[in-house]
């Protein structure tokens, strides 16, 4: 940490800029790094670095407070995320509920936030002009946030509603597994998500007891909190209201128990988010001297509550009843995992030798002599994961993650034994220099060459690792940067070497590990127990169900052997000298006025073409290569597809060994199928790529099928594909809206049926039919000459065959809705136990071709974007997902518009909502001001105007153009040039014509993908009101309407509403008579999207997608929009 005589006190001229502290030393920073850093501390003990970059077309910044869900009270888990939602809503300074969204989204913008474990981050991005206004609302959230008394309940609607998007996700439900199982009152052990039931309970808890707070005699109140209410309504009301949200607007403080669960909030955010805990990170075109003035001005006023700047939690999970334990877990989806948890310090003190990172090197190697390709020539294993993971900011895991086949699944105790004689070996073995000089000189050529990223990512990584313990000056350098053991840190005691490396070693044994077995319910049943006596138990929050067992001494006693016992497999060996680092990384430098907008094409033959473009403008030691071979026969059919898909996953798994030191040296290749071929993807450090390229290419080219590989990956794809089907509902609504529009494409169902009955010869026939026709699209893009992309051309045509198809005849294509339809298709989600429904609503715009409505279309969709946003999900609340968006069908010749909604309401209610949302946007198009318009247009030009920020950005965009055959480099220029031709009218007019449910021209498609599960019923509006008529037509006197300020909720579940009846009525005459009639009364009364849908008038229901796609005609491909002329002669 620095010390005091480390930083210099400054006062600036202008008396209303608070004073502050600048740090003396200079950062340290990459070699690639053109931008300037300045450290500052507030009086109030935020820090702050301020990045001045001179070149940026965007701004962005990042608050990190060093509190999260670990910090949640006890009686209400989820508060800390809640605290993250509600956040956002509105300022004293700048009420308007949505004023921060609306700002960013007009200006080129956008922002997140997340809630972790013990930090909490918000980040945003912003046109660079307006860094300042951007900044000014963000800054009010941290001194002066309304946590606005009309969100409170809508807000629980939404941390509820992410939960429910995660419920029936493996990786949450496993995740909160691991954190129950831990020592009986720590705090790993709390529900960080939360839902409204976590955070309303301690609330009705009193409520029940009638120790509600009290102020005046009368219970808290929104107005008599220390937040001060808004000067100005914060929330305004869905314009086009639904019955719910209207009721919804008039109970939105949750009644009593939403106040005092608001309240609960605030006492927990004046307590723990504390200026001395916040980092935050600044980017922007201003000189470092206006930045810091800029941020002591915004952030001084955030309080110092004099808590504890960095709450640690270093007392470790795991006591003696978590280890030598096995767990197994049940899933939703297929799998066979087993994962390896060692206890592990926390490593921040370590930073500069990184032991865990130099133990996970081998560990989860996967060349020669490694676990992986031990257990995978064993054919048990088709994955392997190994490193620590950072779970809290005092405490780490060493995570081991086998993916294991049906195979290795059967023999999950020979596995786990496997794993710890391969500790054994590393125990036992001597590391030599290279071993770790290797991982060293690696990681400072990584640093020395980082090209930039996207502003709001870079700032978010920089604020969040602020509260690591480095010296200030190495906050760059040292998350990247792995020293030599034997080089030390001037006034930082050694930390981290190989000490530490054999302490660590001495720990990893299995009595000192919890081992995680997942698999579904029934293949647990089916394997051998370690204790018969272990009955299955059900995690609380998740419902999933888990077994643990004790290891046996017998077992223990083997691993214990086998991690004491000289290594007797002759397979695990430490691996040898890397071959792929790069010995060359000089850069062809040279000077040009501005860099080119494009790649040019240099080479044509009847089989490819060969675009090229050196670098200039990064000056990296890197390039990028792509390969696209496109084949008739890739996709012909479903079995040609699952073939295709086969083959080249063949390829991966025995390239592995030879691949994975490139990998690791920073040279990485894909080589996949899609619809029309192969791609071939490489990128990094470009001195070793041509040994790489031709060794890809030569595998590809000459494969001989394993047949007891085939058998693996064919597992690993009927695997998948089953999945695929219980992940998130709008990605399957999504998926059928794509495959209909698609000319060729097959589905899932399809691939899944002629899997099983395919052969390695059928795979070998394949091959050589794909590769006997093809047509190559390559285009390299880096530190590579002219003469070196000409040679990697050379060697990608080498014994193939060319398709006698044109290349246009090779491309995607899309179909086409006809005019002034309205198209719906109806399917049920397969997993009986996911709650939420989708809807994907398209509407067709027409051809990218035409540059006018292309761009007029764009600048429709941003002005839709936010408006979608903000009324569908915050305040109508229909779901966590909800976007609107353009979306360009596959060939990329056509677009359309997109409205994705994810909801425990029915598919046909969604698209209600969004058809009177699309009323709504009439109305505001028409009323737009000049002003707004104009705001819209300039936020768009900024977009289209960004300057790519590395030379992955550049390469793909290029690559995308290539890729469709249109060859318009230029087209985000061009664009923004035409923006500042279209008018309202133009918009309005393509609004109403291509969009609005009224227009009888437009053409829509709907995919309704609907739940299964039985909805949890709510008791409407209508319900409770006709339930206040029985209670009045009583002589009992109730109140009628009491109800609200208990449970808190204006639509409550109907079995809380019933539970406080009979509470009220129990032992009263006709009490029995009065609870009999809420369920009638419910289902009389239905709320909306619970009951029957509504009517979809003029609607055409699609009976099967794959006869509806033989009457759609296919779009027109436009081919080259551009000639470039690059070329004198059209061959080589």
């Amino acid at each position: 940490m620095a010390t005091e005589a480390q930083w210099r006190r400054v006062s600036p001229p202008r008396s209303e800029v608070p004073p502050y502290s600048q740090f003396v030393k200079s950062i340290q920073k990459s070699q690639q790094d053109d931008r300037e850093y300045r450290i500052i501390k507030l009086d109030n003990g935020l820090e702050a670095t301020l990045v001045h970059d001179l070149k940026a077309d965007k701004a962005a910044a990042s608050l990190d407070v060093a509190v999260g869900h670990l910090s949640d009270p006890d009686d209400m888990p989820g508060l800390a995320h809640f605290c993250e939602h509600l956040l956002f809503m509105g300022t004293e300074q700048f009420p308007k509920e949505n004023e921060y969204s609306e700002f960013l989204s007009k200006n080129n913008g956008a922002s997140n936030a997340y809630t972790s474990t013990s930090n909490t981050n918000y980040y945003f991005s912003v046109a660079t002009a307006q860094l300042p206004g951007a900044l000014a609302r963000f800054a009010g959230f941290f001194h002066c946030p309304l946590f606005a008394p009309s969100c409170t309940s809508r807000e629980l609607n939404a941390v509820d509603s992410e939960h429910k998007k995660n419920h029936q996700s493996d990786l949450w439900r496993i995740f909160q597994v691991s954190k129950h199982l831990s020592k009986d009152g720590h705090p790993w052990r709390k529900f960080g998500s939360g839902n409204r039931e976590s955070l309303s309970k301690a609330a009705k808890d009193l409520k029940a007891k009638q120790k509600l707070p009290l102020e005046n005699g009368n219970a808290v109140s929104a107005n008599n909190l220390s937040i001060p209410p808004s000067p100005i309504p914060s929330r305004i009301s869905s314009p086009t209201p639904s019955i719910s949200s209207t009721n919804s607007e008039n109970d939105a403080d949750g009644g009593e128990v939403g106040r005092e669960t608001r309240r609960r909030l605030i006492e927990w955010w004046s307590k723990e988010y504390c200026a001395s805990r916040m980092h935050l990170c600044v980017l922007g075109k201003e000189s470092l001297d206006e930045l810091e003035e800029l941020v002591s001005t915004l952030f001084s006023p955030i309080p110092n509550r004099q808590v504890d700047p960095l709450p640690m939690f270093y007392d470790h999970p795991f006591g003696p009843d978590e280890k030598g334990t096995l767990v197994s877990v049940q899933t939703i989806m297929t799998m066979h995992v087993i994962e390896i948890s060692i206890p592990l310090e926390y490593q921040g003190f370590n930073w500069r030798h990184k032991p865990a990172n130099f133990l996970a090197h081998f560990i989860g190697h996967e060349g020669p002599g490694s676990l992986y390709s031990y257990l995978k020539q064993k054919h048990w294993v088709s994955g392997l994961r190994a490193g620590p993971q950072v779970a809290v900011r005092g405490f780490e895991f060493f995570h081991l993650t086998i993916y294991l086949t049906s195979e290795g699944f059967k023999n999950y105790k020979s596995v786990i034994l496997s794993t710890y004689k391969y500790l054994s070996m590393l125990r036992e073995s001597t590391f030599e220099r290279y071993h770790q000089e290797e991982i060293a000189s690696l990681s400072e050529t990584r640093f020395r060459f980082l090209e930039k990223k996207r502003p709001d990512t870079y700032v978010t990584r920089v604020a969040e690792l602020m509260a690591k313990p480095y010296p200030k000056e190495l906050s760059l350098v040292a998350p990247s940067v792995t020293w030599n053991w034997n080089d030390e840190y001037e006034g930082i005691p050694s930390a981290g070497g190989q000490d530490e490396v054999q302490k660590y070693l001495q720990d990893f044994r299995l009595d000192n590990s919890r081992v995680m077995l997942m698999a579904k319910a029934g293949e647990l049943e089916k394997i051998e127990r370690i204790d018969r006596n272990a009955v299955w138990q059900k995690e609380p929050w998740y419902g999933t169900q888990y077994r643990v067992e004790r290891f046996g001494e017998e077992f223990l006693a083997q691993a214990s052997i086998c991690a004491s016992s000289k290594n007797d497999i002759s397979e695990l060996y430490l691996p040898g000298p890397n071959k792929f680092i790069p010995s060359n990384l000089d850069v062809i430098r040279r000077d040009v006025p501005e860099p080119a907008r494009r790649p040019f094409l240099i080479r044509r033959t009847p089989m490819s073409t060969l675009w090229h473009k050196e670098d200039d403008q990064f000056w990296v030691p890197k390039a990028q290569v792509y390969i696209d071979m496109r084949s008739p026969y890739a996709n012909s059919s479903a079995r040609a597809a699952v073939l295709t898909r086969l083959y080249t996953q063949l390829v991966t798994d025995a390239l592995t060994e030879f691949s994975y030191d490139a990998d690791l040296a920073g040279l990485a290749y894909n080589f996949v199928a899609h619809t029309k071929g192969l791609y071939v993807t490489l990128q990094g450090y470009n001195d070793k790529m041509a040994v790489l390229v031709e060794e890809v290419l030569a595998k590809a080219k000459k494969l001989v099928v394993d047949p007891e590989r085939l058998t693996v990956i064919k597992e690993e794809n009927k695997k998948n594909w089953e999945n695929f089907f219980l992940g998130q509902s709008y990605q399957l609504s999504d998926y059928y809206g794509r495959y209909t529009m698609t000319e060729q494409q097959w589905t899932i169902d399809e691939y899944l049926k002629e899997l099983p009955s395919i052969t390695p010869g059928d795979v070998q026939e394949h091959i050589k039919k794909l590769l006997s026709e093809v047509n190559i699209r390559i285009l390299v893009v880096g530190n590579m000459a002219k003469e070196e992309s000409i040679r990697i051309a050379e060697v990608s045509e080498a014994d193939l065959g060319r398709s006698s198809l044109s290349a246009s005849e090779l491309n995607d294509k899309a179909l086409l809705l006809p005019t002034g339809c309205n198209y719906t298709w109806r399917s049920k989600i397969l997993n009986p136990n996911q709650a939420n429904s989708a809807l994907t609503y398209y509407t067709h715009i027409g051809p990218v071709s035409n540059r006018h409505l292309r761009v007029t279309s764009a600048l429709l969709a941003q002005i839709l974007s936010e408006p979608a946003f903000d009324i569908l999900r915050t305040k109508e609340q229909l779901g966590y997902i909800v976007s609107s968006s353009g979306w360009t069908l596959p060939g990329a010749s056509e677009k359309g518009l997109r409205i994705v909604v994810q909801s425990e309401r029915s598919p046909a209610y969604l698209e209600s909502r969004v058809e009177a949302f699309l009323d709504t946007m009439k109305v505001r198009l028409e009323e737009m001001t000049l002003e707004a318009f104009e705001e819209q247009k300039s936020g768009l030009e900024r977009k289209w105007r960004e300057k790519y920020k590395n030379l992955t950005e550049e390469a793909t965009t290029f690559m995308s153009h290539i890729n469709s055959g249109h060859f318009d480099f230029y087209r985000n220029t061009i664009d923004a040039d035409m923006l500042r031709e279209i008018t309202k009218d133009d918009v309005l007019s393509l609004f109403m014509s291509k969009v609005h449910p009224s227009s009888k021209t437009r053409s829509k498609l709907s995919i309704h993908m609907k739940s299964q599960k039985p909805p949890t019923k709510h008791v409407s509006t209508a319900a409770a009101q006709a339930f206040e008529v029985l209670l009045h037509e009583t002589p009992l006197e109730l109140n009628g309407v009491a109800w609200k300020e208990t449970l808190g909720d204006d639509t409550p579940k109907l079995d809380a509403f019933q539970t406080y009846w009979a509470s009220v009525l129990e032992g009263k005459e006709g009490g029995e008579a009065l609870l009999a009639a809420i369920p009638e009364l419910v289902a009389k009364y239905p709320l909306e999207g619970e009951g029957a849908d509504p009517a979809q008038d003029s609607v055409t229901f699609i009976e099967d997608l794959k006869v509806f796609k033989t009457v759609l005609q296919p779009a027109l491909d436009p081919g080259p929009m551009v000639n470039w002329g690059d070329l004198p002669a059209p061959n080589l």
